[in-house]
């Protein structure tokens, strides 16, 4: 073997060892809860534990959710919503949330599954009105990323005007 080559891989693997070293000094405590079963993993968590992130939801989970009774809620502007929208879904402006708020609790409850969306992957209106959902006190809500776009694409219905 050459010896430059013989060289940088101990060298490599020295480096190695000590960023493990150092990482597992910083973090011992951390190790330590792991292996001796201190810390619970996000699955196990609390059934009463607020979310706090949205979490996100494909084609197939949209369409899955919805027959468990999630909700729908379209994020863009009411223009769009009237030229097309999911079928069940109810309009949510992101820009008109503050204002609608109020109106929406009366509607929809707490505990009821919602799941977001607006025009897809470039759009981030879905994401922070789930954000704000979360923050009025929702406690399952999910992104659908790929949003009108993407149901559009596969060819599934659409509904137009102000029907649901």
């Amino acid at each position: 073997m050459n010896p430059r080559l013989s060289r940088h891989c101990l060298e490599a693997l020295v480096i190695l060892a000590l960023g493990v070293l150092i990482g597992l000094s910083v973090n011992y405590r951390l190790v330590l809860d792991a292996f001796a079963g201190r810390i619970e993993p996000p699955a196990q968590a609390a059934a009463g534990a607020r979310q706090s992130t949205p979490v996100p939801v494909d084609l197939a989970g949209v369409r899955e959710e919805r027959q468990n009774g999630a909700l729908l809620v379209d994020a863009r502007i009411p223009e769009l919503y009237a030229e097309g929208h999911l079928p069940g879904a109810v309009s949510l402006p992101l820009a008109e949330f503050a204002e609608q708020l109020a109106a929406f609790r009366e509607q929809v409850p707490e505990d009821r599954p919602l799941i977001t969306y607006c025009n897809g992957y470039g759009c981030p209106d879905s994401y922070d009105l789930a954000v704000l959902l979360l923050e009025a006190g929702y406690r399952r809500v999910r992104v659908f990323e790929g949003g009108f776009p993407a149901w559009q694409d596969a060819g599934l219905p659409v509904k137009r005007g102000g029907e649901q």
